[in-house]
């Protein structure tokens, strides 16, 4: 692959940089590691923060903000043909040399002072002073500052190893604008955490006291006019999927099945934590028959994706936690699914499938071992259902957290345009929905517009929604609700 020098602090390097150089000897690259003073090194009230907010959330493992004694050096008589600088002080070069700005500033700090501040960072990859990549990473916890600057610190490492791949497959490095980063306000740590971090997550401590950490309901309508993927606004009519208050339906997926429909869920008991998939039938008139489970696994499953090809109906769940994607066979539907085969592996959230140009591709986010769920794009293709499942070349396809997970199927406007709904991590998990147009999809490139957001208008009453899907006449949506604990109802 390549000659890679790394350069990373001479004093207290962090553990994300010490991975960044195992990814990259693991992704075959032959990589010597230099010593150079870095930049100013963290406070001790961020050291403190830390250290309380690991206890808190009984985090065993180290931070990969962590300090290290000492990352050694390992020199090689080669010559180099990238360098990385991790020190944000390296010495100028003729070797192509890729450094990161976090908010604009060449230290990692600024990544946990902009979430205590309540901002999300965004993170560049800058070439030889130009920037060539950037990555908005998505934060899971945003009352937490230590987790939210290791979901930070997960997808520097992403975007690194992905830059250096690039680099070494020849593919070209596009200049990219100005970003938001380079004008994000100055912010020390201390004052922005007792100001803001403190009071945010002593909110979320009382929240989680009276309510459940998350509950999700779902809404459905029959119709026959253009629905929220033609309109970009939720509009009225919409009913709500009883639900008994223990446990919770999201992700809906309808299908059509000889003249009825059918609406799959994810069916989360909050007393176990783990979802199955159940089913609804609607009778003649449109109302709901009781739920069923249909598939339950020893591990957590979610956005049943519905759908018939090859003379067969299939569903494709999501089942990150796992380690991997399987494709299930109806044996007798809806009730009965058999295991088919196992299309990719790692923990793929949210595949969802699309036939464009006599190939089958499937879009996803990959967690990249690190990090949220929902800020890595990545796209499969194959000749057939089953396989094989190559990655696109230009895997991960973007880090971003108001763009990168899928959140529902694929839709085809009358006028030949594919539009994707697209999670908005914006304000954390479920935050909202919006739509983005599928420009251009072949092997070597994936293109999609800037996500427009769907505007939560009309009578939805949960305006935080994270899916939308379509089958016929049927529309279905979900949305976070705010349950108490005690009684199981809103």
């Amino acid at each position: 692959m390549l000659a890679i020098d790394v350069i990373v602090p001479q004093t207290t390097p962090r553990l994300w940089q010490k991975i960044v150089i195992e990814r990259l000897r693991s992704d075959g690259h032959d990589v010597a590691v230099l010593q150079q003073p870095g930049t100013a090194g963290w406070p001790g009230s961020a050291k403190a923060a830390f250290a309380f907010e690991q206890r808190l959330f009984r985090r065993r493992r180290p931070n990969l903000a962590a300090a290290l004694n000492e990352i050694p050096v390992q020199p090689t008589g080669r010559p180099a043909a990238l360098r990385l600088d991790l020190s944000g002080n390296a010495p100028r070069s003729d070797v192509p040399t890729i450094g990161l700005l976090f908010d604009g500033s060449q230290s990692d700090l600024a990544v946990a002072r902009a979430i205590a501040a309540g901002r999300l960072p965004v993170i560049e990859a800058v070439l030889d002073g130009k920037a060539v990549a950037r990555a908005r990473p998505m934060v899971d916890k945003r009352e937490s500052v230590a987790l939210g600057t290791e979901d930070v610190l997960a997808r520097a490492i992403t975007l690194v190893v992905s830059v250096a791949k690039a680099f070494a497959d020849g593919r070209p490095l596009q200049n990219e604008q100005s970003s938001e980063a380079r004008s994000a306000p100055a912010t020390q740590f201390l004052p922005a955490y007792l100001g803001s971090a403190l009071p945010r997550l002593g909110r979320e401590i009382i929240r989680r006291v009276g309510y459940r950490h998350a509950h999700w309901r779902v809404g459905y309508r029959f119709t026959d006019a253009p629905g929220v993927a033609e309109t970009g606004r939720l509009g009225n009519g919409w009913s709500i999927l009883p639900d008994p208050g223990d446990h919770f339906y999201a992700d809906p997926f309808p299908f059509e099945w000889q003249g009825r429909s059918f609406l799959f869920v994810e069916d989360y008991p909050h007393a176990t934590g783990k979802a199955v998939i159940s089913v609804i039938a609607f009778d003649a008139n449109g109302v709901p028959e009781a739920p069923r489970v249909v598939l339950e696994e020893p591990h957590h499953l979610s956005y049943p994706q519905v759908f018939e090809r090859d003379g067969a109906v299939w569903m494709l769940p999501e089942a990150s936690a796992s380690g991997k994607l399987t494709l299930y066979r109806a044996s007798a539907f809806p009730d009965h699914w058999t295991a088919e085969t196992v299309l990719v592996e790692g923990e793929i959230s949210d595949a969802t499938l699309l036939e464009h140009e006599g190939l089958l591709w499937l879009f996803a986010t990959d967690r990249d071992g690190y990090g949220s769920t929902s800020d890595t794009l990545v796209v499969f293709s194959a000749p057939a259902l089953t396989g094989p499942w190559t990655p696109h070349a230009g895997n991960p396809i973007l880090i971003d957290h108001r763009a990168a997970r899928p959140g529902g199927a694929f839709v085809r406007s009358p006028d030949g345009r594919i539009v994707l709904p697209v999670q908005d991590g914006t304000l954390g998990y479920g935050g909202g929905l919006s739509l983005s147009e599928l420009l251009q999809l072949d092997r070597q490139t994936v293109r999609l517009s800037a996500p427009r957001p769907i505007v939560a208008d009309g009578d939805w009453p949960y305006p935080k929604i994270h899916t939308l899907n379509r089958a016929g006449r049927l529309e279905v949506i979900d949305g976070i609700a705010a349950v108490r604990r005690r009684s199981g109802k809103q």
